[in-house]
């Protein structure tokens, strides 16, 4: 067994083979703006498109139709740097623009390899920093020239690779099960408006129910009621910011001494009734339930059908929603009762079960999964980064 030796630095022991430099004797920002119309991109990303939590990027936006932006390459690192707490940054996949509170990084020279440097600052503790040079209240940005100042282990070139290599390769496997989940939706999605909504005439068998019969909407408690103890254990609370940004530093902690009811399993489907109206399967561990919340569950009907249904008559409500101008846009309960669900005959519905099921089972799987791999790269990441485990 090789016995390694480590040495003393301003952030603790590192490999003795190891450096310390700053960010900036390795990195810099481009600046690299021009006019929308001066260029023919058609990738723009804004600190909305990318996802908290290192999620990456939703589907990038069309470009604006004016105003000058920054200019970014495939590798590039992109940093949110406004509420750094929400963990927003991605490894360019294209060539792009991006607003001005999306931070450009980029290596100086070959010192440094691109992919080793977007994990190391993937770190808790660079997000930590980020948050501690903020300025502002309502959206606190970064310090441009403090981040800069940071402090990065450097090791030798071939265990950048190594490092990168590693973590790099769960990233894939996470990214691999996103896309099947999101083929997974399209067939899911697909079936249900060719069986439910591409026909003229109703077929014979079938009836209509109003969409609170076939499911229970169960609204979530004021969890401020239900504070969490210094030192005991707890239940996160899950509102609606983290429907989008999943639980984080941020999320409100919860005294498990709350009604049984109002616990939320991964795979439950959640419905937020106010604000910005969204559907989803929850996947992101145990939590307790908040109001504008629906828990949505059935003891008669299985979950893909009031799920997808919802999902159906959800730009419906979101109009309901957007003409509440002078309050916070929500629906009402009597807006389930007059949503109307189109059901089966028996024989028609257990065929329809024995497709539907293995598909929306497989989505929460493949999640679970991705969720796993995502810890397992956490927990690795600051093991690699610090030398504690050796790659080479």
């Amino acid at each position: 067994m090789i016995k390694r030796k480590f040495k003393q630095t301003e952030i603790g022991k590192i490999p003795e083979d190891w450096e310390v430099k700053e960010l900036k004797d390795v990195a810099s920002y481009i600046s690299n703006k021009v006019n929308i119309n001066e260029f023919n991109l058609t990738n723009f990303i804004s600190t909305e498109n990318m996802l908290p939590n290192l999620g990456g990027i939703n589907e990038a936006s069309s470009l604006p139709k004016t105003g000058k932006f920054n200019k970014f390459n495939v590798k590039d690192i992109l940093f949110s740097n406004i509420r750094t707490y929400f963990k927003k940054l991605w490894l360019a996949k294209f060539n792009g623009a991006c607003s001005n509170d999306v931070l450009v990084i980029r290596p100086k020279n070959s010192s440094i390899e691109t992919s080793f440097l977007y994990y190391y600052l993937s770190q808790e503790r660079f997000f930590e920093y980020t948050m501690l040079t903020s300025k502002g209240t309502k959206m606190p940005r970064g310090d441009k020239q403090a981040i800069l100042n940071w402090a990065i282990n450097i090791p030798p070139l071939s265990e950048q690779h190594s490092i990168a290599r590693i973590l790099s390769s769960l990233d894939a496997k996470i990214e691999l099960n996103n896309k099947m989940n999101k083929t997974l939706e399209a067939i899911g999605q697909a079936l249900f408006k060719r069986w439910f909504v591409d026909f003229d005439e109703v077929p014979g068998g079938w009836y209509t129910k109003p969409l609170d019969k076939v499911a229970e909407f169960l609204n979530g408690l004021a969890l401020q009621k239900y504070p969490a103890m210094e030192g005991e254990e707890y239940l996160p609370a899950i509102k609606i910011r983290e429907l989008r940004s999943g639980i984080t530093e941020q999320t409100d902690k919860v005294s498990l001494n709350l009604p049984k009811g109002y616990i939320v399993e991964d795979g439950d489907m959640l419905f937020s009734w106010s604000g910005s109206l969204e559907v989803v399967i929850w996947t992101n561990g145990k939590g307790a339930l908040n109001q504008h919340l629906f828990k949505v569950s059935s003891q008669d009907y299985p979950k893909w059908f009031y799920y997808y249904w919802t999902k159906y008559h959800l730009p419906h409500f979101r109009h309901i929603a957007e003409g509440k101008a002078t309050t916070m846009g929500h629906i009402q309960k009597h807006n389930l009762s007059e949503a109307e669900v189109l059901v089966p005959d028996k024989k028609t519905f257990d065929e329809m079960n024995k497709i539907m099921n293995p598909i929306l089972n497989k989505v929460v799987a493949l999640r679970l999964e991705a969720n796993n791999l995502a810890k397992i790269r956490d927990s690795l990441l600051p093991k690699l980064m610090s030398g504690d485990i050796r790659t080479i």
